[in-house]
């Protein structure tokens, strides 16, 4: 792989956004003739459908082991119906289930995926082919944001093709949206659910509907869904210090929290098609709206022993139990919002010219970011407290009358001041795409060949607040205390303060009615401004033989951003060469093998590449974004070996390699001071912020299992089946000053396993998740925060009423999340120090689907 970096000093052209009509134009062109072409080949476009109605477990499997079966790459899929078998809310819950990929959770809730356990900024996602920049950061995905009723089917590409973003170290994974011509006439479905957050008595709720509609020529599709979780979430975190000579824990400080959130994911669009008599060709609109909401209450209480010994001219003792006679307390209050949103509309066509087979699309995506936390911050409350922390998993903390013994509660403490604190972020992505793709069959050596050929231009804007934060003196007139219920927390935890909820809600409208507006100027060193264009071209050549198939091809990609600072702004231009090649062999007819060696990058992330930072010409320093940061190249292998059992089992093994240069991480190091401010060119600043590090690999085994003992043993056991998948994974990368880490959000150990018996009418399906120990972060190469072991238990039960109502097939279901109740923890260098322990509890939901 070759990259050229040209100047920053040259000037940053960008194509402006009133050229993207003359780019449709020019693809739309060949239109009003082509049905006047010959249509020679019409095999250019193999459509495999990965959807099952109204079928068993078996179908819905079978239909995906087709698709790996015959696909040109490596890849797993998961077919609509699977994903409605599962109790999954959202797409990042669908995808854990895959050989391979592992869950990142927020508060229980999957958010992001570790592909092949890889860090979640080396996956990219598409719809229906077009990537959607990440609405946090430009690049990576939340996949919570997208519910489960868009989805046809899901392809996670684990070995990518020219034709496929070179964005994608880990792999690619493309959701292909529901098609109004696959139903004629009207369909309809809709789903209904509800159910109960066990920790708190919290509503889970799930509504929606699609419907369709086709005739000969024209179609069309709308869908809509809504799901709701409240919950109460347990969560303790904690300061501890390891003597590593005696190993003797000394506790600092314990902070106390519960937190009621309400999260909800709402999506709506729908598809016109138009596909004239006669002909392959086809013209279409299609649109997405997805939004997710979480509404946060926070109550909080920060205990510091350290600080209340130092007041007193001692210092804590070791031990993880002990009293301390004076502790300074302070409360956190809170009623925040998390929002992130997505639209994208596509405008398409699909059309024949001579020989060639067109696929022409124009896209524009817009996302939107933002984070609001308003908090009364009271401080400078004392008390004395007993602690203990012998279960780590239920800290322990009883109050009492400063330098006595007298028990006293949370409500009781009294602070010194209370501060007003906000805490606001956003970031807005505005993206036009144009994408053409042209297909045509030729021979190759001899050989019966497909040559693909296409390119991309994206354009993209992002504006925004990394992050921006006030602190001022809290409005007098506001008593918080007459905002106390008096109500306990709903906990699984020991609630030793007595720790009582706040109508945090109240206190935040009579904030702002004394206050006004609470919206925070943006600090100059936090402002987010870029602008990207990424040209893409490629070809390749898919050559079929007897024993199977050859696919080969390059990709280039241009990318060309500017990011402007307040002081300061960097524009540069970066080309990748990414080859990539893959071997399909057919050992025997239930047998294959597939090879495959490729290239990829990452680019970094917009709050990465922000050129806004802080600056102190005295000292020299400068803290914030890197304008300068490269993208991270990797070089890959793939090798896999597919047994196909029979109709709907497998048995596949697969090894996979990727060496990684320019590892991205937060650290610090030299800098030229003129990248910030004019006049310090050649002067040595120091700099903390996001870096490239040096050489990493990422290596991995997977083995993957799908079993109906029908297939194995003809006539008994009908009904039953089985799925497992195990990947074994090793990372590791070289910070600047040599220490080793694990790559952020990589296990050594992820697998997943399924059971379930299905009849006629009944499906039972139990499913069990786990992953061992990730790296969550590392601030600094003496800090590296770890995620501890995670594990899931599901359960789905289905059954198909053997009456219709109003023409209708009615069935009904029940899912259980969460069965095993897990406590999830995180700790600092060792699992003896954890810094974090969090609780949400089982969730059960029963609902009803009907097809029309």
């Amino acid at each position: 792989m070759h990259t050229m970096n040209i100047s920053s000093s040259r000037k940053f052209a960008r194509l402006p956004l009133s050229r993207l009509p003359l780019y449709a134009a020019i693809m739309m062109a060949a239109i009003p003739a082509q049905n006047s072409m010959a249509q020679e080949d019409n095999s250019a476009e193999q459509i495999t459908e990965v959807v099952t109605y109204g079928s068993p477990i078996r179908d819905s499997q079978k239909a995906a082991i087709d698709q790996k079966r015959n696909a040109d790459n490596y890849l797993d899929v998961v077919s609509a119906d699977t994903i409605g078998r599962f109790p999954d809310q959202n797409l990042a819950d669908s995808l854990g289930r895959m050989p391979g990929l592992a869950i990142e959770r927020d508060q229980g809730q999957a958010r992001y995926i570790n592909f092949r356990g890889a860090p979640f900024r080396y996956t990219s996602l598409a719809i229906d082919g077009l990537t959607i920049p990440g609405a946090e950061n430009g690049r990576v995905p939340r996949f919570d944001a997208f519910p489960a009723v868009i989805t046809r089917a899901i392809e996670a590409n684990k070995a990518v093709t020219p034709a496929m973003p070179g964005e994608a170290v880990s792999g690619y994974i493309n959701i292909r949206t529901f098609d109004p011509f696959e139903h004629q006439g009207w369909s309809t479905t809709t789903d209904i659910g509800l159910g109960e957050q066990m920790l708190g008595d919290g509503e889970v709720s799930r509504y929606s509907a699609r419907m369709s509609w086709s005739g000969e020529t024209l179609g069309f599709s709308v869908f809509g869904s809504r799901n709701l979780r409240e919950q109460i979430t347990d969560n303790r975190e904690l300061d501890l210090t390891l003597d590593p000579a005696t190993q003797d824990i000394t506790v600092n400080a314990i902070d106390m929290r519960n937190y009621k959130v309400a999260r909800q994911d709402t999506a709506w669009g729908g598809r016109l098609e138009y596909r004239p008599e006669g002909s392959m060709d086809r013209y279409f609109y299609s649109v997405l709206s997805s939004e997710f909401l979480d509404e946060e209450e926070r109550n909080q209480y920060v205990f510091e022993f350290d600080a209340g010994a130092e007041a007193m001219g001692g210092s804590v003792a070791p031990g993880v139990t002990g009293y301390q006679p004076l502790a300074l307390a302070r409360r956190m209050l809170e009623a925040g919002e998390y929002r992130n949103a997505a639209l994208t509309q596509t405008l398409g066509s699909d059309f024949t010219v001579g020989d060639w087979f067109l696929e022409a699309r124009l896209n524009r995506t817009t996302t939107e970011n933002e984070t609001f936390l308003p908090i009364p911050l009271s401080a400078g409350g004392q008390v004395a407290a007993s602690y203990d922390v012998s279960n780590l998993e239920d800290p322990l903390v009883s109050l009492m009358v400063p330098f006595s013994q007298t028990p006293m509660s949370s409500s009781d403490i009294n602070y010194a001041m209370t501060l007003a604190l906000v805490i606001d972020s956003n970031l807005d992505i505005d993206g036009d795409k144009v994408k053409l793709d042209a297909e045509r069959s030729l021979s190759l050596f001899g050989q019966r060949s497909v040559l693909n050929t296409g390119f991309q231009y994206d354009q993209k804007e992002g504006r925004g607040v990394a992050l921006a934060q006030s602190q001022s003196g809290f409005p007098s007139s506001i008593d918080i205390d007459n905002f106390n219920t008096g109500k306990l927390w709903d906990t699984d935890m020991t609630n030793g303060i007595a720790g009582t909820v706040y109508d945090n809600y109240g206190i935040l409208s009579a904030w702002k009615q004394a206050a006004g507006d609470l919206s925070v100027a943006a600090p100059a060193d936090q402002l987010v401004s870029i602008d990207e264009d990424i040209m893409a071209v490629y070809a390749m050549t898919t050559t079929d033989f007897s024993w199977g198939n050859i696919v080969a091809g390059l990709r280039v990609e241009n990318t060309d951003y500017q990011s402007t600072g307040p002081l300061a702004s960097h524009a540069d231009e970066q080309t990748h060469v990414l080859p990539s090649a893959h071997i399909n062999i057919d050992l025997r007819e239930d047998l294959k093998l597939r090879l495959a060696a490729g290239s990829s990058i990452s680019r970094p992330t917009y709050t990465e590449w922000r050129a806004a930072a802080s600056v102190n010409p005295v000292d020299q320093a400068v803290t914030g974004g890197n304008p300068t940061l490269e993208a991270e190249e990797a070089l890959g292998a793939d090798a896999s070996l597919e047994w196909y059992l029979g109709d709907a089992s497998m048995l596949s093994a697969g090894l996979f390699h990727r060496s990684i240069d320019n590892v991205i991480y937060a650290d610090s190091t030299t800098i030229d001071g003129g990248l910030y401010v004019p006049g310090a060119e050649g002067e040595q600043w120091q700099y903390t912020g996001f870096v490239n590090g040096n050489e990493g690999h990422l290596s991995g085994i997977e083995i993957n299992l799908i079993a109906q003992a029908s297939d194995v043993f003809p006539g008994m056991l009908d009904g039953l089946g089985f799925t497992a998948n195990i990947t074994a994974l090793d990372s590791e990368f070289d910070t600047l000053t040599g220490n080793s880490f694990s790559l952020p959000g990589t296990s050594d150990l992820i697998y997943n396993t399924s059971v379930y018996y299905e009849t006629e009418k009944l499906s039972l399906r139990l499913n069990y998740q786990y992953r061992d120990d990730w790296l969550s972060t590392t601030e600094n190469d003496s800090f590296a925060e770890y995620w501890a072991a995670q594990k899931r238990l599901d359960l789905n039960i289905k059954y198909d009423l053997p009456i219709q109502t109003f023409g209708a097939d009615l069935s009904v279901y029940l899912n259980a999340n969460n069965l095993n109740d897990a406590v999830d923890v995180r700790y600092a260098g060792t699992a003896a120090t954890p810094n974090q322990v969090e609780r949400y509890g089982r969730h059960y939901m029963a609902g009803v689907r009907a097809s029309f």
